[in-house]
């Protein structure tokens, strides 16, 4: 009995030794998160150089070292041909945007933005890879305010879409100038949705009330656990079809070539039929377009990277998705809107 006490007082000991350690990091972790909390590193990769990086590869396996050497001579001979040129080259920044639910990547792509808006002109370019099947509209209006930001500035727009650019995604892309869209990319989905349970039925059924109090005859229109009225779902559609109004003027603004009514039916079309269907100008990877740009000028591109919190490096992906799906339900509980 003396030998078990003896151990359990070294385990408190130990667990109070664990415990205090974990402390001391977790406070230092946050001291210094909260010192760089607004900071950020962009990051910028020339392009041109990495294509020629992997080409010498490529070329010293297949073609030997003499051909190799050849090559080398002709590229210092066009580098020399253009230091001596007097014309600025034109330069293009590549950026990426990958979005959820809440478009997290803004927070990104705001930062990157306004770094390259203060250096790019006219005559240089913005290539956007967008890949998004949209999500809630505060955050994707804001999103697309961003690209608006490069229109006014004058500088070309270009809207890369390898995948799917669908309802917020899609406001995104019709800001471009140029709208390209691989040959199986899903483009259009110009409508809004919003579901919300109800489990008012299922409260009655146990005798269970429940009251809620609003200031404000629209306050709340559907609810998730009261009764919910004709008024209500009448007013729910009116702002629906509100919203959807505000879509189609604002996708009108931008591609006033494209025939609005007919694509703002909440359907989606791929590659050749979105360029049928005006909403992509040119079928094209955005692997394809860049390549060609190389050839053209020098590419760079440019990408914001935060410092991340303690728990997010803890969690990774799994507390990311959990907290899509949570905030999916919970938006839609409150009567979120969606594009």
């Amino acid at each position: 009995m003396e030998w078990l006490a003896e151990y359990a007082m070294f385990l408190a000991k130990a667990a109070t030794f664990v415990v205090a350690l974990l402390l001391v990091v977790a406070t230092v972790s946050a001291l210094k998160e909260r010192k760089g909390r607004a900071v950020g590193t962009l990051s910028v990769t020339r392009l041109n150089d990495q294509l020629d990086r992997m080409t010498d590869k490529l070329s010293e396996t297949i073609l030997g070292k003499a051909a190799l050497k050849v090559r080398h001579k002709e590229r210092k001979a066009q580098l020399k041909a253009r230091g001596k040129s007097t014309d600025t080259p034109k330069r293009v920044y590549v950026l990426n945007f990958h979005g959820d639910i809440k478009a997290s990547a803004l927070e990104n792509l705001r930062h990157e933005v306004t770094a390259i808006l203060e250096v790019a002109t006219a005559k240089d370019e913005i290539v956007v890879k967008l890949e998004s099947g949209g999500g809630m509209v505060h955050a994707y209006g804001l999103a697309a305010s961003q690209l608006t930001r490069i229109r006014e500035a004058g500088v070309p727009l270009t809207i890369c879409v390898d995948k799917v650019a669908a309802s917020g995604g899609y406001m995104m892309a019709c800001i471009a100038d140029k709208v390209l869209a691989a040959p199986f990319a899903m483009l259009g989905s110009i409508g809004v949705v919003a579901q919300i349970p109800n489990f008012n039925k299922v409260l009655k059924k146990h005798d269970v009330d429940y009251e809620m109090l609003t200031a404000g005859e629209y306050k709340r229109t559907l609810t998730l656990f009261g009764e919910n009225t004709e008024k209500g779902r009448e007013k729910f559609q009116e702002d629906l079809e509100n919203i959807h109004r505000l879509f189609k003027s604002f996708v009108a603004q931008y591609r006033p070539k494209l025939d609005v009514a007919a694509v703002a039916t909440g359907e989606v079309w791929f590659g050749a039929e979105a360029l049928d269907n005006a909403l992509a100008d040119e079928i094209s990877t955005s692997d394809q377009y860049i390549s060609r740009m190389i050839h053209e000028a020098d590419v760079f591109e440019v990408h914001y990277v935060t410092r991340k919190k303690l728990q997010e490096k803890l969690s990774g992906s799994v507390s990311t998705a959990l907290d899509n799906l949570v905030l999916t339900w919970l938006s839609r509980f409150h009567n979120q809107r969606f594009w």
